[in-house]
């Protein structure tokens, strides 16, 4: 049986996209999204995949010659603008699979994932476009990830990671990495959901220092390990 390819029900603009293609280039994208100043190696891409090396350098050789990468020996993956809207067809998948996952079917926003990551391959363009509309145009997914739009088009908030906002700040919680489940996790049992605005009561005093934040000044505090820390973006807001 041949791999599912773009052509076959979607729109991502690369005839010879198979799965495993579309995958590597939202992971590249995926890779960039949360950082200042991104840069994606391959042994990177590779832990992140949980493949070998010698595998991603020979995928990275095939999406070059799809030119979708730029990619010279020993530099940095960077995705062309054909790559990167690939990328974003699947990031718009994704996030509104795990939208209407949870929205319509009950899921928790830990479990939605790895149900997304199976279903994306598996539906076509105008599934996503209905789908889009049921849930009314989400802008973002139930992570606080903004959901590129029909065009790939997509905004993102002014954010900070967590751990790097000052003592006593008041802050909105916008997005958390659902690569991180503990994160996940922990807000979940605290009931702090995206949109809660909560105070940091303590900031971390140190690199890899612990955060305690609280959904009222006067509140009880809640300690977030930095690595949980690092996960969470919120915005500032005023009292």
């Amino acid at each position: 049986m041949s791999p599912r390819t773009s052509a076959q029900g979607r729109s991502t603009r690369t005839d010879t996209a198979t799965t495993s293609v579309e995958d590597y280039a939202k992971t590249i994208y995926g890779l960039t999204e949360w950082e200042d100043d991104p840069v994606v190696t391959a042994s990177a891409l590779a832990r992140t995949l949980g493949v070998s090396n010698p595998s991603v350098t020979l995928m990275v050789r095939k999406m070059a010659e799809l030119g979708l990468v730029d990619h010279h020996p020993y530099a940095p993956l960077r995705l062309t603008e054909q790559g990167r809207r690939l990328a974003l067809a699947m990031v718009r998948r994704h996030r509104l699979i795990e939208t209407w996952l949870v929205r319509e079917l009950g899921y928790d926003w830990g479990e939605v994932h790895d149900e997304a990551e199976r279903l994306e391959h598996a539906v076509s363009e105008t599934f996503i476009d209905r789908l889009d509309e049921r849930l009314e145009r989400p802008a973002v997914d139930p992570h606080g990830d903004p959901i590129p739009r029909r065009d790939l088009s997509m905004e993102h908030p002014e954010t900070e990671r967590l751990c790097r906002v000052p003592e006593s700040a008041a802050v909105r919680l916008e997005q958390v990495d659902d690569a991180v489940p503990d994160a996940l996790r922990t807000l979940a049992e605290e009931q702090v959901d995206i949109g809660a605005r909560i105070t940091v009561r303590t900031a971390a005093a140190t690199e890899g220092g612990d955060v305690v934040v609280a959904r009222a000044p006067a509140g009880e505090g809640i300690r977030l390990a930095h690595e949980l820390a690092h996960a969470i973006r919120v915005s500032l807001v005023d009292r």
